[in-house]
């Protein structure tokens, strides 16, 4: 009885505790769910909030790019307005400009038309009064012959008689006067001839020619001097201005070119580029910048010594330039300055058994012929004694040296006695055997005066005159020359050379032209 009540009362309190329980879970599940609303009610607000200002920023950014696509066109249209004025204004310019030139050639034409009337009735004029002067002339002379009793030709032959008879007496008052002063000079004339006949000198001398040899350690060199397609040699001939024959012959290149300055620079640039063995067009313009210096210290460093080697102070430092230019030079095949040292130990040797200063004449003589190097081109112009002499005179040297230079070929008058040693020197120099060869003067100075030809046009920055001659090569200035001036100065070239020179053959212009753009990477 009390284990049944008991579990009774234990299952009656479990029920009761169920049933809380499902009361208590539903008041909590109630409760949840109104939370779950509220915050569904706050999501969808803060929602319907955030979307309308997405739409409003979206709505403003479209009116942005709106504006902003307006603004462009308006430009675009401002623009295309801005150059269709212009072109109207070009028009109306252009229109203006014809009309105002119609109206001058057809008045240059109204001119022309009432000079050519005018110069019609002069001619006419002009010719009336010829007949009537000739029948006047033809009058007058028929009137004389009436007078004198004697014709036309008559008169004319007893004219030319009594010319003969006055002209017979002078002849022989001028050779009077011309002997009785030639007894006066008669002792300077001695010194003259004693001068003449001094032995002349006959010592070797090696003729210049216009080509020399480079020597190579291997044929395989030769590949490389070329370059890929003929760059690298194209290069080398267009800086240096020497024609370089590669041919069968072994381990050797051939350098042509008639200046012997040009060809030194292209031997030692080809030297320097086969020992560093980098070998290419922008290597090839550095190194042959870099010996053209070379050279030119070369050139100062020669004249210093040989002015030391003969005795000479005080030369200006030109002066002693233009010395060791001479060595690059040559005078009718002989080196220009192995010559002039020649002539001044000879005119030193003169000058001390006439009595005479010897350090005068020893300068003067190595100083004779620096006419034949000149700095320019317009200077070629002026004989080299004449050139010389201004140098001279432009540098300090004393008057008689000067006179010495400018008188050495009769330019000008001899006023010292050094000025006809100076010249019979030179002519001992000269003429001695082997000495000279007057064929290569005439052959290079052909070719300087086909270079000369090219410089006188407008635009020209170099010119080179190679195979012999037979080719022409300009390299013009592309800011100034355009290409289609570069064809019309081509054929202007080939015109004047033709006009104005004589020479076997044909000659071939080629005139380049090269645009180079450059910039630095910083």
């Amino acid at each position: 009885m009390d284990t049944t009540t008991i579990l009774i009362a234990g299952a009656v309190g479990l029920l009761i505790g169920f049933i809380i329980a499902k009361f208590l879970e539903k008041g909590k599940a109630s409760k949840t769910l109104a939370t779950a609303k509220k915050e569904a009610a706050a999501l969808l607000k803060n929602a319907e909030v955030e979307g309308e200002n997405i739409k409003k920023d979206k709505i403003f950014q479209a009116k942005e790019k709106f504006l902003e696509l307006k603004a462009e066109h308006e430009k675009v249209i401002i623009n295309k307005e801005k150059k269709i004025s212009e072109s109207e204004k070009r028009t109306r310019d252009k229109e203006s400009q014809v009309s105002s030139e119609l109206a001058r050639s057809k008045k240059l034409n109204e001119q022309l038309e009432s000079k050519i009337q005018d110069l019609d009735h002069k001619a006419d004029v002009y010719e009336k009064k010829q007949t009537e002067v000739e029948k006047l002339h033809k009058s007058q002379v028929q009137q004389l012959e009436v007078i004198s009793g004697l014709s036309a030709e008559e008169a004319t032959n007893q004219l030319l008689e009594s010319l003969k008879e006055t002209a017979k007496s002078d002849a022989m008052a001028f050779m009077q006067s011309t002997l009785e002063e030639a007894k006066l000079t008669a002792q300077q004339e001695a010194k003259k001839i004693v001068i003449n006949t001094i032995q002349r000198i006959g010592t070797e001398e090696a003729v210049e020619n216009c080509v020399s040899v480079f020597n190579l350690e291997s044929d395989d060199v030769k590949g490389r001097i070329i370059g890929r397609e003929g760059r690298n040699i194209r290069a080398l001939e267009a800086v240096t201005g020497v024609e370089i024959i590669v041919d069968d012959t072994p381990e050797a290149i051939i350098l042509s070119c008639f200046d012997s300055v040009r060809r030194e620079v292209a031997r030692l640039s080809l030297h320097k580029l086969v020992t560093d063995g980098r070998i290419h067009p922008a290597r090839i313009e550095e190194v042959v910048r870099k010996t053209e210096k070379q050279i030119e210290q070369e050139i100062v460093e020669i004249g210093k010594r040989t002015v030391i080697d003969l005795g000479i102070h005080g030369l200006h430092p030109e002066l002693i330039k233009a010395v060791g230019r001479m060595k690059y030079r040559s005078s009718y095949g002989q080196n220009l300055l192995q010559h002039s040292r020649e002539v001044a130990k000879l005119c030193g040797v003169m000058a001390s058994e006439l009595g005479l200063n010897p350090k005068l004449a020893k300068r003067a003589g190595l100083l004779h012929d620096i006419g034949k190097v000149p700095n320019t081109e317009t200077e070629l112009e002026t004989p080299h004694a004449i050139l010389g002499m201004q140098w001279a005179e432009k540098y300090g040297e004393k008057p008689d040296v000067c006179n010495a230079i400018g008188a050495h070929h009769d330019e000008i008058e001899m006023k010292t006695l050094i000025s006809p040693i100076i010249q019979v020197c030179d002519a001992i120099s000269g003429a001695r055997p082997g000495a000279r060869r007057q064929v290569l003067d005439s052959y290079i100075q052909r070719l300087k005066d086909l270079e000369d030809i090219a410089f006188g046009f407008g635009g020209v920055q170099k010119a080179y005159a190679i195979q012999a001659g037979r080719e022409l090569r300009v390299i013009v200035e592309s800011e100034k020359v355009s290409d289609e001036k570069a064809a019309q100065l081509s054929f202007e070239i080939s015109q004047k050379i033709q006009t104005d020179m004589t020479y076997p053959g044909q000659v071939k212009v080629t005139v380049i032209r090269e645009t180079r753009s450059v910039n630095v990477a910083k």
